[in-house]
């Protein structure tokens, strides 16, 4: 997983062994992420109560979790 993604962003390709190797790959991020969550509030909204994704959930978000 990208370093600079937060431990908790979370997407359901994590878990299909096929698509395992696509997870928050350079086109994702680009594109936006489709079925992603927060893994600490289980919705697609962070702790700050913001959207999440893989181009937001970064460390400037007071939530981010290297």
């Amino acid at each position: 997983m990208n370093a600079n993604l937060c431990k908790h962003l979370r997407t359901k390709k994590m878990y299909i062994p096929a698509q395992e190797h696509e997870v928050f790959s350079t086109a994702t991020e680009e594109s936006g992420c489709e079925n992603c969550w927060c893994n600490r509030t289980m919705s697609e909204v962070g702790p700050d109560d913001r959207q999440v994704g893989p181009q937001i959930c970064t460390p400037s978000r007071s939530c981010f979790e290297k």
